[in-house]
């Protein structure tokens, strides 16, 4: 079966073809040739994407992108500790979801999806309730496409002395960032993003010292990222439960395709010029974005709907898919949209053949 369509979705995401086929051949989850070459290979080079510090270490986790923020969360926090989190969309506030879930004393910082982190309230909450010892936040917030104000957050959070953890999902390797300058404790990302692998795992990135004070903390024996880590690090690489071999050797190659085209620098670059291509042309027909350019990030879009009753957005959907592109629904819980993904192996000529479809196939207009 072969899908001829382009996926614009904040991930799964398209991939290259020479990313597709370094799955072709099997692994053993044993083997030296795998673990040293490969798992360890890709350890040390995402520490070396995340920062210029030598006080940084990275674990991978099977699953997905959830599975490593929620290791990360119920390993970090003692039964002692407290979680504020920033909720200004679906990936905050599952992050609250996840201390829920796991009896984490957590509070949150609830705001509207449309609106930008109010960083005087965030402070005002650190200044007020000393029981606070880490806190979290999404760095882009996929729900809208909004870009959170991650230098700032890490600012007033260190000026607290508290433990800092990012949901930098849909984020890194596609957005520069050094998370030793910025002081991170935790960055947490997954092999299907700005990466562009496929699914099948995510990773931490740490300080190692935040790493080791994970010891015995874990609330689930799979998703233990203390001695996730542990395994790695005496072992070359080796996981402790069935590694997701296919997933992580094309991951590999992702690496070095992102090596090969300038890094997160050029990258950057291309996806910002994706998404500009894309909001010129989708005002162009009309459409208008939920955000403010300002708050944009070059990771995913969100339009408003066509305002007319002969508007569906299924129909929308599966003609694009029609003429090969695959956009995503709307997530916003007081606004009817819809949502264009810029990241993957998208380039601006893609956005302008879908800028062509979308004029093509806009039936409510004819």
């Amino acid at each position: 079966m072969k899908n001829d369509y382009l996926l614009l979705t904040p991930g799964p995401l398209s991939t290259s073809p020479t990313v597709r086929q370094a799955m072709l051949n099997d692994w053993c989850t044993w083997d030296d040739q795998y673990n040293k070459e490969i798992v360890d290979v890709i350890r040390h080079k995402l520490v070396n994407l995340a920062t210029q510090h030598d006080n940084y270490t990275c674990v991978l986790m099977q699953g997905s992108g959830t599975a490593s923020v929620e290791a990360t969360i119920g390993s970090a926090l003692s039964d002692q500790d407290k979680l504020l989190v920033i909720d200004n969309g679906a990936y905050g506030a599952r992050m609250a979801e996840i201390a829920q879930y796991l009896k984490i004393s957590c509070t949150t910082m609830q705001q509207k999806e449309t609106e930008e982190v109010d960083l005087q309230k965030f402070e005002d909450l650190l200044a007020s309730d000393k029981s606070i010892t880490h806190v979290a936040m999404v760095h882009c917030e996929t729900t809208t496409g909004m870009l959170n104000p991650l230098e700032k957050f890490c600012k007033i959070a260190k000026a607290y002395n508290k433990v800092v953890i990012v949901d930098a999902m849909s984020s890194f390797g596609g957005i520069e960032m050094d998370i030793g300058e910025l002081d991170i404790d935790f960055m947490i990302s997954s092999a299907n993003k700005c990466i562009q692998g496929v699914p099948g795992f995510g990773f931490v990135i740490a300080k190692e010292s935040a790493m080791q004070q994970c010891q015995g903390q874990a609330r689930s024996l799979s998703l233990d990222l203390y001695a996730q880590w542990l395994c790695m690090q005496e072992n070359n690489g080796k996981w402790r439960f069935t590694s997701p071999t296919h997933t992580v050797r094309a991951f590999y190659q992702a690496l070095q395709e992102l090596e090969e085209e300038g890094g997160i620098d050029q990258r950057q670059h291309r996806y910002k010029s994706n998404q500009l291509t894309l909001v010129k042309g989708m005002r162009e027909l009309g459409f208008k974005t939920l955000l403010p350019d300002s708050q944009h990030s070059p990771i995913i879009t969100s339009f408003y709907s066509p305002d007319t009753a002969d508007y569906q957005f299924k129909r929308f959907y599966d003609q694009l898919k029609e003429a090969g592109f695959v956009i995503y629904p709307g997530k916003v819980s007081d606004a009817d949209c819809f949502r264009i993904g810029n990241i993957g192996e998208v380039y601006p000529n893609d956005i302008n053949r879908l800028i062509t479809a979308i004029k093509s196939v806009m039936y409510w207009k004819k």
